[in-house]
C-alpha cells in the first residue's frame, strides 16, 4: 500500500469532524482509489473516508484494520509533504 498524492486541505470545515487532505491511495499493483478524505474529530482521533458516488452513497468502505493502515499511511505522508511556500507541513 502506498500513497500516490496527497493534498492538504485549504478549508479544513468547523464542524465535528473537519478535512485535513484528500488523497490518492494504492492498495496493491491491482487496485487504485482516488480523492480519498483524511479526516479529523475534535479529539483528534483520524479517519479515512472513500469518496461519494451519485446519491451519495460511499463507493468503498474498510474493515478497522485496512481503515487503521491506511489512516496511517496518509498521516505519515502528510507529515512528509511539501507546502506550496516550501515549508513541511506541520498536520
Amino acid at each position: 500500500m502506498r500513497i500516490l498524492d496527497i493534498r492538504p486541505a485549504a478549508n479544513p470545515g468547523g464542524g465535528q469532524v473537519r478535512l485535513i487532505a484528500n488523497f490518492d491511495l494504492e492498495l496493491d499493483d491491482n487496485v487504485r482509489m482516488y480523492d480519498l478524505k483524511l479526516m479529523e474529530t475534535l479529539d483528534g482521533r483520524r479517519l479515512v473516508y472513500a469518496p461519494n458516488g451519485n446519491g451519495g452513497r460511499r463507493l468503498a468502505t474498510f474493515s478497522l484494520a485496512m481503515a487503521t493502515a491506511i489512516t496511517e499511511a496518509a498521516t505519515a505522508k502528510l507529515r512528509g509533504h511539501v507546502t506550496a511556500n516550501g515549508t513541511t507541513s506541520q498536520n
